[in-house]
């Protein structure tokens, strides 16, 4: 496989976790003795990335640990074990959408999904796979077909654990791709078990308000030409565009009760964008029975996208400030590769937080074992976040453990007037 590259993004370590496992949590073995090691100045980031996860002195949850384990608890004591969108998952963790790039569909895919499965976590399909790349269902199982990621899925996952979720976007409705996976032979085991849902597509953090974009060779631009909008030469390549689709609050209501009458045993996912109206959206499908909400922060994204839109939507961070306390299961997308940041959007209402970029440069590192690697170490570092804030389970977080710098400005000016 061709080494990828994520310009911006911490590529190098988390190729390194992807190689070492639980040891690239710590410094390295070998300055053990000879380095002192602390805070550094020169951190720096988004503001999700500049709060700090604060432990409380008195701990009471620590107390009743102790006294139902007879003895002091420690780190690994922690549960991660969680319920995501109706799915149960051995980790706060899921694989976010990745749709019809060249990257998904060039075996990263279906590596991801299948480590993914073994992790025991839930798996979500993008969109685009069926028009682009086909459904798999009468040439079999091809690279880059969305029967390809479900084989890959279904064959590892444990039983009791993880679940699949295809997306859909307008392209995908026109190709019936739901209807295609529902009445599947090959999705069959994951409906029976509960564990397959549909995730209606609102829009993304990468380009919010845009649909999806890839880049198509001459040939494919041609054939794709009458679903797609294929209009911009690029280099060699030409652009081919997703409609974004068209939303109000009626018509996302009406979608998801769509998706519950015509797909009753699949749950019901939807993905928004970081709008300013985000709340609002989130509410509107909870309230009209989504299983999960997944919002992508501004900072997420894997596939391809024109550069102003880095400046486009609202940063993760704000998104969870204007949820607040989430009416339902809110997933949460963008930037997500080490245990503070996790730690962070679960404290602050999230139920899981989604992999990208991290998880396809962890499968690129090592297309076996890059992204079980790479996830081990999450989910150690989890632990000892969790612990060290006195908690025992992931659910337990609350806003109170994440502090932002100005929020004391804040507190003192409220104290004295």
């Amino acid at each position: 496989m061709t080494a990828l590259h994520a310009g911006g993004f911490p590529e190098d370590d988390v190729r390194a976790r992807a190689r070492l496992g639980a040891a690239a949590v710590f410094p390295p073995a070998a300055e053990y003795g000879t380095t002192l090691f602390g805070f550094s100045a020169g951190v720096s980031g988004d503001s999700l990335e500049s709060a700090r996860l604060v432990p409380p002195v008195f701990m009471p949850r620590r107390l009743e640990k102790l006294i139902e384990l007879g003895r002091e608890p420690l780190y690994g004591d922690v549960a991660l074990d969680t319920v995501i969108g109706g799915f149960a998952s051995a980790l706060p963790l899921y694989l976010s959408a990745f749709g019809s790039t060249q990257v998904a569909g060039a075996g990263l895919g279906a590596a991801a999904s299948a480590q993914a499965a073994r992790l025991g976590i839930p798996m979500v399909v993008g969109e685009n796979v069926v028009p682009v790349h086909g459904h798999g269902r009468t040439g079999g199982a091809a690279a880059g077909t969305l029967l390809e990621r479900l084989r890959a899925y279904g064959d590892a996952v444990p039983d009791g654990l993880g679940g699949v979720v295809v997306q859909q976007s307008t392209e995908d409705a026109d190709a019936e791709v739901w209807n295609l996976v529902y009445s599947d032979p090959s999705a069959a085991p994951l409906l029976d078990s509960g564990r397959l849902a549909f995730e209606l597509k609102v829009g993304q953090g990468a380009k919010p308000g845009l649909g999806g974009m890839t880049l198509v060779d001459s040939s494919s631009a041609e054939r794709l030409a009458e679903q797609y909008t294929v209009d911009i030469g690029l280099g060699e390549g030409v652009l081919r565009s997703s409609s974004p689709g068209t939303f109000t609050s009626e018509i996302l209501r009406q979608q998801i009760r769509l998706m519950r009458n015509n797909f009753p045993r699949a749950g019901v996912w939807v993905k928004l964008l970081p709008g300013r109206d985000v709340a609002s959206a989130a509410a509107v499908a909870w309230a009209a029975g989504a299983d999960a909400v997944t919002v992508d922060g501004a900072e997420a994204g894997t596939g391809w996208a024109p550069t102003a839109f880095l400046g486009v939507g609202l940063p993760l961070a704000e998104c969870l400030s204007r949820i607040g306390t989430p009416d339902g299961c809110l997933l949460t997308s963008g930037r997500m590769w080490e245990g503070t940041r996790v730690a962070k959007v679960l404290a602050l209402g999230a139920r899981a937080a989604g992999l990208g970029r991290a998880a396809l440069l962890a499968v690129d590192t090592d297309p076996r074992e890059g992204l079980v690697r790479f996830v081990e170490a999450l989910a150690l570092e989890l632990r000892l976040l969790i612990s060290a804030l006195g908690q025992y389970r992931a659910d337990a977080l609350t806003s109170e453990d994440v502090w932002f710098p100005g929020q004391a400005d804040a507190v003192r000016e409220q104290v004295l007037s």
